[in-house]
């Protein structure tokens, strides 16, 4: 079947401003017009975020990397096969999972002119984004870059969840695109839906919405920058409140002639969007905020999604590998893609095991992805199948914790393929041992074992807050550094010794 007519402009260079455009009108099958911008990368805080987008794609080192959000980490077995076949056709069929539940493909096509770092027009960008409107991924070209949202994985299915917040997602997502004025929001403005499970308010998103009390809808608690300055969202109201505080933190920026990206950035952020949100939103209230511990889990469970914390009180690694029973009766079935990346045969998989739940994947902010909806005689079929196509199943695998920045060939700036290195230390992710019973772990919670990220420069792109055990290229091996200590190795199996009695020990 042919595919959707599109027209294109062409590029247009303005050496002025550093921006170059392209067009493209696939309005006859989509009715989604496309103008693609896409900016000079400014370092710092001087100028707007370079946060790739399906059209605006930035030029890596290999190739271009184009971003598409997906609201709540919800795609359909149709969209994830969309994507993995633009993965596979167009680009260099790696796909990545991003710290906000969205996806990447990378190494679409450059021009031969395109420099490194830069947000220019890859030779496969208006494809790739003709692509993803068609599969229903990009609803609006305006508001592509500002529909960060996630939710918690699990709501309304798992035990410790006190609301489902689904409904909330999508009301969001259309009200967000539906105001002009939010298009000028930052790339990395993050709006975050907690079920009351705690997990996705462990991120310290720039709002977060979440219930003040388990079994009452009444009103919500909305968190500014992790914090309550006590603004809450009556029943009927939480969409309302949630784009009010995002109107305010512009408001707020322009008034501190502010080129802040995130709202913590903002001199007294918190306290100030939320006396403007009041304003902008009567409906929203004031009422005594309350201490992180005051929102803990009333059911006493471990849920699939529970945060942990460390001594320090920060938020650890989150996110469920293996199977957990659903309020329902059903089952959802967590697993972890090595590092963060799915091959596109890998993400067939994962839609072939969507057909037979919900007919969606939940993608979620720790690089894992949950089949919620699976009936229990499949639930371990499917575990299987899913670990003999090399994604981790076993709570008790290495993997489980493990991170690393994009590394080589993909940065110039990386000293090592951190990746391959990886690999190369660790083996085949696929288990040897029987993965069909029903334990759930989280990366950082059972075991005493700690996140550890490995990065191939000091810039350390990717790393997770809280404690971590840092490994850092040096050009001649890897620096370890954990509590204070810091030791050099000369290879990759060396160094993943190290990090894996460290993990253990900390």
């Amino acid at each position: 079947m042919a595919g959707p007519r599109r027209f294109y402009t062409g590029f247009l260079p303005l050496p002025s401003s550093g921006i170059t455009l392209c067009q493209a009108d696939i309005r006859q099958e989509t009715g989604v017009s496309i103008l693609c911008v896409f900016n000079g990368d400014l370092p710092g805080r001087s100028g707007p975020d370079a946060c790739p987008g399906a059209l605006q794609v930035h030029a890596a080192a290999d190739g271009g990397l184009a971003r598409v959000r997906i609201p709540g980490g919800a795609v359909t077995a149709g969209q994830l096969r969309a994507v993995a076949a633009a993965a596979r056709e167009l680009g260099s069929g790696a796909i990545e999972l991003t710290s906000r539940a969205n996806l990447q493909v990378r190494g679409l096509p450059l021009p031969p002119d395109a420099c490194e770092g830069a947000e220019r027009a890859p030779v496969g960008a208006p494809d790739f984004a003709v692509r993803m409107a068609a599969a229903g991924l990009l609803p609006s070209a305006t508001h592509e870059r500002v529909r960060n949202i996630v939710a918690s994985p699990l709501a309304g299915r798992s035990a410790a969840s006190r609301r489902d917040v689904r409904p909330l997602v999508a009301e969001l997502d259309r009200a967000l695109c539906a105001r002009p004025g939010l298009a000028d929001l930052p790339g990395r403005f993050l709006f975050a839906l907690d079920d009351g499970s705690g997990d996705v308010a462990a991120l310290e998103a720039d709002v977060t919405l979440r219930p003040v009390a388990a079994g009452d809808e009444s009103e919500a608690a909305l968190l500014l920058a992790g914090a309550d300055p006590g603004l809450r969202a009556p029943s009927g109201a939480e969409t309302a409140g949630l784009l009010a505080v995002a109107e305010a933190f512009l408001a707020e920026r322009a008034a501190q002639g502010s080129r802040a990206w995130r709202l913590r950035e903002l001199a007294d952020g918190p306290a100030r969007v939320a006396a403007r949100a009041v304003r902008l939103e009567p409906r929203l209230r004031w009422s005594p905020g309350l201490p992180p511990d005051a929102y803990g889990d009333e059911t006493g469970t471990v849920g699939a999604a529970s945060a942990y914390s460390d001594e320090t009180g920060a938020a650890g690694v989150v996110g469920m590998v293996g199977v957990v029973g659903q309020r329902d009766g059903r089952m959802a079935l967590g697993v972890l893609p090595p590092l963060g990346r799915l091959t596109p045969a890998q993400a067939e998989a994962l839609a072939e095991a969507a057909a037979g739940g919900a007919g969606e994947v939940r993608v979620t902010p720790w690089r894992t992805v949950v089949v919620p909806d699976l009936p229990p005689a499949n639930a371990g079929r499917w575990r299987t199948r899913l670990a003999e196509a090399g994604l981790v199943t076993d709570p008790a695998s290495p993997w489980l914790g493990l991170t690393a920045c994009a590394g080589r060939p993909g940065c110039a700036k990386s000293l090592a393929d951190v990746h391959a290195d990886i690999r190369a230390a660790l083996g085949d992710p696929r288990p040897d041992a029987d993965v069909s019973g029903d334990a759930v772990r989280s990366p950082s919670g059972a075991g005493g074992r700690i996140p550890a990220h490995w990065a191939g420069c000091e810039r350390r792109c990717g790393r997770p807050r809280g404690r971590v055990v840092d490994v850092v290229a040096t050009g001649h091996g890897y620096r370890v550094e954990a509590g204070g200590g810091s030791r050099a190795f000369p290879d990759a199996e060396q160094t993943s010794a190290a990090v894996a009695a460290t993990r253990e020990g900390l």
